[in-house]
């Protein structure tokens, strides 16, 4: 069962989209081919003495799949994978105008089985050829003119062709609200598949530009500690040299003094480094909770505290609410998360992050985030659990024992 529904858990919700319009869109081609196509077929009542039934029946059906070719291409061009399909646009506009012409005379020179089916069959494929077009303009005032030109080009045909005004305007109107409704439907379902695209492409330029945010903020905080001590560095050894030069003793108290200088530096270094690396658990918590309801999921965090934890521990854990979080939001599609903090007076501290949405194979190759959160759990003694646990629910476990938290604790 899990091999025939991966199909649809693997993808992204923005693929789910996507695939459930494209189905939606392929099943118009049957729809026009069923409801129009038959049409002539019906009327002839069998009688196939004439090509013409035929005919028409497989005009329509040619029709039918150029619409759905015409909509395929489309999509793709809505979705930035491909060129608008202007080409193919411009065929589709001209066989339907080719088509709604001959069922036009061969209504006059009363060539069909039944001239009620003459309006359906214009009708149905100017409707679907207008949905076509709609959905390679990217332009709302372009597409609002559709529907009332198609009407427009009809009636006037109608007229040319020698039959009354009122049938004329019957075929008018029946085109334009047709057609309203046609484009309307071909052109919010263009419009809601790109706007789902835009989204998920927001939501990776928002995770690379919070990297980029942070790698700014250790640049500037590494440039305050290191910019002001290099250069009185410089300037103190050039002083030095110069003083040495002379022969004078000074030089070797300025060269005592970069020593002191260069030694401060390197101990700011490291206070900035450790500063970075660490994580403050609390703030991821309360971080994780707000990315991922942002994201349109229903987080909970729930922080049962019994004593507090070493600072090394807090900033373990917090590394993998981090990783945790990220793997959320990059990989399955979920609704729900739920995020679980332990620590009691006794026994191990227990981090649980449980998730649906997930998918039953991984996307891609394992990555170094999960190797990572171990490495680091390990120094404490810890241990780190990920994988499925049946239902689409994706957990990961971390757990540092007892031991381990009152050596740190003492320690401290």
């Amino acid at each position: 069962m899990s091999k025939l529904t991966g199909w649809w858990k693997n993808r992204s919700s923005a693929g789910k989209v996507e695939l459930y319009t494209r189905g939606s869109f392929h099943f118009f081609v049957a729809i026009e081919i069923l409801s129009f196509g038959l049409l002539p077929l019906v009327a002839a009542k069998g009688q196939f003495s004439s090509l013409v039934p035929l005919s028409l029946f497989l005009v329509v059906c040619l029709h039918a799949v150029l619409c759905g070719v015409l909509t395929s291409r489309a999509l793709h061009w809505v979705v930035g994978r491909r060129e608008r399909p202007v080409r193919l646009a411009v065929v589709t506009t001209a066989v339907t105008a080719v088509t709604a012409l001959g069922i036009l005379v061969l209504q006059t020179t009363g060539r069909l089985p039944d001239p009620s089916v003459a309006p359906t069959l214009v009708a149905g494929i100017i409707w679907f050829t207008s949905g076509s077009v709609v959905l390679c303009l990217r332009s709302l005032r372009k597409m609002r003119y559709v529907s009332p030109s198609t009407a427009a080009a009809t009636a006037l045909a109608v007229l040319a062709l020698g039959m009354p005004a009122g049938e004329a305007a019957g075929y008018g109107v029946g085109v334009l609200i047709g057609g309203l409704f046609f484009s309307f439907t071909w052109g919010f379902s263009g419009w809601l598949l790109n706007t789902v695209y835009e989204l998920d492409r927001s939501r990776e330029v928002q995770a690379r530009l919070a990297v980029a945010e942070e790698r700014l903020r250790f640049g500037r905080d590494l440039h305050d500690v290191m910019g002001r001590n290099l250069a009185v560095i410089a300037l103190k050894s050039e002083l030095a040299v110069q003083l040495a030069r002379r022969e004078r003793p000074e030089a070797v108290e300025q060269m005592i003094e970069v020593q002191r200088i260069a030694q401060e530096s390197q101990r700011e270094v490291r206070d900035v480094v450790r500063g970075y690396r660490e994580a403050d658990l609390a703030v991821e918590l309360e971080g994780a909770r707000g990315v991922l309801r942002a994201a349109g999921m229903d987080c909970r965090v729930e922080f049962e505290a019994g004593r507090e934890l070493a600072s090394d521990v807090q900033s373990a854990l917090g590394w993998v609410v981090r990783e945790a979080t990220t793997n959320v939001l990059r990989h399955g599609d979920a609704h729900r998360c739920l995020i679980r903090l332990t620590v009691p007076q006794t026994g191990p501290v227990t981090l649980v992050v449980e998730n649906d949405g997930a998918p039953d194979t991984p996307a891609g190759p394992p990555g170094s985030g999960l190797a990572g959160l171990r490495e680091r759990l390990a120094a404490l003694d810890g241990t780190l659990q990920a994988g499925l646990v049946g239902g689409g629910r994706f957990r990961l476990l971390a757990e540092i024992p007892d031991r381990e938290l009152e050596r740190l604790e003492v320690r401290a």
